[in-house]
């Protein structure tokens, strides 16, 4: 994380920074009158127990001025510190920094703020005045207050940086932390990276396709039937990747040039989520399974963990809902963007789940000097310019910033010596081919139309409505589940989708490989036509459930991606709301949240049984398995077998696979682990069971298990003591929540204290439905990602809903609301969701009014 490398002098901070005054200096006034620039009529703003803001206007301008204004009340720190990150001037906040220098060039090559700036030129009329409006409403609050005065943050950062008066918010600000939103959320490019990377390791198109099995191998549903989603059969779009013979990726050179874009895109700091454990869950029943006779929706997006958490919870209210002021919505919003990404109004409730889909591609550029080939021997010529990042506390950096066809090189980012001795190595045709550089193609790096949908879904009445918000939802792209007050329920998946054609060949042209820049059979040549994106109302099965799988089955519709989640927790979501409906139960609200935290492991469920056949010494090495042999497969935290198999998981992997991939691919644990070893377990003598470091040896299965077993008997001991009865899965499995600039391990330690929530003990784990990721190849059990918030909406009684996050409503850290839903949120509890003005009113601890 970027700034857990900052100095900070420890002595004067400890005495001075982190006094009883300092620390609730810039605690906002939650109560009384406050003149508001720019309000057009008196706002009153209605916080409950939790700190929660309704807001109440008589314009919808004056709305999203009044939610400007709330959120620099309760969050400026965290919307400062994003639009630094998404302009590329993260050095500019927390000074000469290593990580935030590479940071800034990384988001400078991408030109995140430039996309942003045209794409408020193509925006509604009505979404630029909201934007403006939200901004002014920033702007108000920051008018009269010193930077002290508005987060204790830039009061520690003065002790080692300039700390300078924030600037003023800009709409573009709130477009640019989009694209860092899209970005986290991206889709493939790992997996696209990686197959390029393992075979260059592993030299066999074969083998690297086992690492990346098919989704239709796990038996595990999509979200679609494809006859009720209207879907037609489509060609693939590309070889199996099997059949390659890839002779562009067998320069070593390549490989270089693979690694040094890796390394590049790896330094943007994490702003939603990365890695495993970045998606979601979310389902919607019809009223035909409930008991109110209406729809229930549940969603829980997995994301990165950090304080303040992602989420700020907010209800929005024109105090007389019309064509003027649309506006009656509550949910989930991001601080620095007016209105409400997830949530419901009056009428319809919607989800969103990460989909997948493949909407980024790497292209093998052949560079020399500063032109690129295309086709046999057209030397073109870059696009190319220079971006000043100024570093606080150093001198200026001048950045340039090259682009082919498809898009910025990213291969050379890192160090600007290699601009002229590119990463990579002339091609195995001499000098005159050029050398190899890598290009990154991205939908978000086009203007789009995504802020238009926020609003549009803010009002949105019916499917229909939802329908046409989802088309203009363009990056990142997600699943959308809804249901309405009337009773449908539904799915619709938005999103800008790049259209590729097939290219007979040795290299596969479906964007699950980087692909040869030179030939322009591999371009783009266009986008999926919304009207054509997968949806459905009011299915058969009387249930949908969206968790990060395949949309549809095999080639059907539109190709949108072959590289998805493999199921597994949609598919225990499945068996949960189906085993009531057998039962003969009604589902309730308090059946949805029960759900959310269910703990059961198909990782378990498929490797306890084999593990119990592995013949071990009585006593001390096979204690460990003696805890699964009456296990119920949940990862509960005062598990001690659900500690036991984490640890046997987490050994298994890196016997296996680390000794023939390279360090970046070694198994992070997720959904396709699971898959692949799935694949594995029926072979005994796979290649992959071998231990290449062992060369006189051949091992097989059950060697490997053996070593798993026995190893992570002795390595709990070690950690959790040698009798197993002490032992808890939620002693290893924590989650450490750190300040997204000051709670980092570089960081000393009276701050860091200040700054972090206090750790707590969860259960959970990888591809469950209570997703706590946890990452296997760092060895570490902490949390990595998880849901950062839960709600269920009961759409026969909007004030039945309930939601929570995983912090709270403040970004204070002497606030009561800074880390007050963090013990519910772990236990699973969450708090009513009040919507009504009457249920409002009800929950009503504070009312500020905002007056002109």
């Amino acid at each position: 994380m970027v700034g857990t490398t900052i100095v900070v002098v420890l002595a004067l901070v400890a005495v001075t920074t982190f006094g009883w005054l300092t620390g609730r200096r810039p605690l906002p006034e939650y109560s009384g009158e406050v003149q508001v620039e720019g309000l057009s009529s008196d706002v009153r703003v209605s916080r409950d127990a939790q700190g929660v803001p309704q807001i109440y206007a008589d314009t919808a301008e004056d709305l999203f001025r009044a939610q400007g204004y709330v959120h620099a009340q309760d969050r400026f720190f965290e919307m400062d510190y994003r639009r630094h990150v998404t302009a590329g001037r993260l050095a500019e906040l927390v000074g000469n920094n290593e990580d935030a220098i590479q940071a800034d060039m990384v988001t400078r090559t991408f030109g995140w703020r430039h996309v942003a700036e045209e794409e408020f030129n193509i925006l509604d009329d009505t979404t630029r005045q909201y934007l403006q409006a939200y901004a002014d409403g920033v702007n108000a609050y920051l008018a009269d207050r010193s930077p002290g005065e508005t987060a204790v943050e830039y009061t520690v950062l003065d002790v080692s940086v300039e700390v300078n008066e924030p600037e003023p918010w800009d709409p573009i600000d709130s477009l640019a932390w989009l694209k860092a939103m899209a970005w986290d959320l991206r889709g493939n490019y790992d997996d696209e990276l990686d197959r390029a990377l393992a075979y260059s390791t592993l030299g066999d198109a074969s083998r690297v396709a086992e690492l990346f099995p098919a989704y239709s191998g796990t038996g595990n549903a999509p979200i679609l039937d494809p006859a009720e989603a209207g879907a037609q059969a489509n060609a693939p779009a590309g070889t199996e990747t099997a059949s390659a013979t890839k002779e562009v990726y067998q320069s070593a050179g390549l490989a270089d040039a693979l690694e040094s874009a890796q390394k590049a895109l790896d330094a943007v700091p994490v702003q939603i989520a990365r890695g495993e454990g970045t998606g979601s869950n979310s389902w919607v029943v019809s009223g035909q399974y409930t008991e109110s006779g209406k729809p229930l929706l549940a969603n829980d997006p997995h994301l990165d963990l950090a304080a303040p958490g992602i989420w700020a919870q907010v209800g929005l209210h024109c105090n007389q809902v019309g064509p003027e002021c649309p506006f009656d919505v509550s949910g989930f919003s991001f601080s620095g963007f007016p209105g409400v990404i997830i949530g419901h109004n009056a009428d319809i409730s919607w989800g969103l789940t990460n989909m997948g889909a493949d909407v980024t591609d790497f292209f093998i550029e052949r560079v020399r000097n500063d032109t690129y080939l295309r086709g046999a021997d057209k030397w073109v010529p870059m696009e190319k310019e220079t971006e000043v990042i100024r570093v606080d506390g150093g001198s200026p950096i001048d950045l340039e910033v090259r682009r082919t066809v498809h898009g910025p090189i990213v291969s050379t980012v890192m160090d600007e010596a290699q601009m002229d001795a590119v990463a990579g190595s002339p091609t195995e045709t001499g000098t005159e081919l050029g050398q190899y550089e890598i290009s990154l193609q991205w939908t978000a790096l086009e203007p789009g139309h995504t802020a238009d949908a926020v609003f549009d879904m803010n009002k949105a009445k019916t499917p229909a409505d939802m329908k046409a918000a989802a088309a203009k939802f363009e990056v990142p792209a997600q699943n959308i589940v809804f249901a309405t007050t009337d009773g449908h329920i539904g799915y619709q998946a938005p999103g800008k989708i790049p259209v590729r054609a097939v290219v007979p060949g040795a290299v596969e042209s479906d964007g699950t490989w980087p692909r040869p820049g030179w030939d322009p059979r591999y371009d783009w040549t266009g986008y999926v036509d919304p009207a054509q994106m997968p949806g459905v109302l009011d299915p058969k099965e009387g249930f949908i459930v969206a968790a990060n799988q395949a949309v549809l089955p095999g080639d059907n519709g539109p190709f949108l991606s072959r590289d998805w989640d493999y199921g597994y927790r949609s598919e225990r979501i499945r068996t949960l709301i189906s085993d009531r409906i057998a039962e003969g139960r009604k589902l309730t609200a308090a059946d949805m949240s029960e759900f959310q935290m269910d703990q059961w492991s198909v990782f378990a469920d498929t490797l306890v049984p084999v593990l119990l056949e592995v013949e071990l010494p009585a006593g001390y090495d096979s204690d460990g398995q003696a805890l699964l042999a009456d296990w119920d497969k949940s990862m509960d935290a005062d598990s001690a077998a659900a500690a036991y198999f984490a640890a046997v998981w987490r050994n298994l992997l890196r016997t296996t696979f680390n000794d023939e991939l390279p360090e970046s691919m070694w198994p992070d644990g997720g959904s396709r682990w699971l898959a692949v070893v799935q694949g594995m377990l029926d072979d005994p003598n796979d290649a992959f069971w071998d231990d290449q470091s062992t060369v006189a040896v051949v091992e097989s299965r059950d060697q490997v298990l053996t070593q798993a077993l026995v190893s992570a008997r002795q390595d709990l001991t070690v950690e959790l003591g040698k009798d197993t009865s002490d032992w808890q899965w939620g002693t290893l499995h924590q989650l450490r929540l750190e300040h997204l600039v000051l709670g980092g391990p570089g960081i000393p330690a009276p701050i860091a204290t200040y700054m972090n929530p206090a750790p707590v003990k969860v259960g959970g784990g990888s591809s469950i439905v209570n997703a706590t990721s946890w990452d296997a190849a760092s060895g570490s059990f902490e949390v990595t990602a998880g849901p950062s918030m839960r709600m269920v909406v009961d759409l026969a009684d909007l004030d039945a809903s309930t939601w929570v996050v995983v912090t709270g409503a403040s970004a204070h850290p002497a606030s009561p609301h800074y880390d007050d839903q963090l013990s519910a949120w772990a236990a699973g509890e969450t708090f009513p969701w009040p919507f009504s003005a009457e249920a409002v009113e009800g929950a009503s601890e504070d009312e500020q009014t905002l007056t002109p």
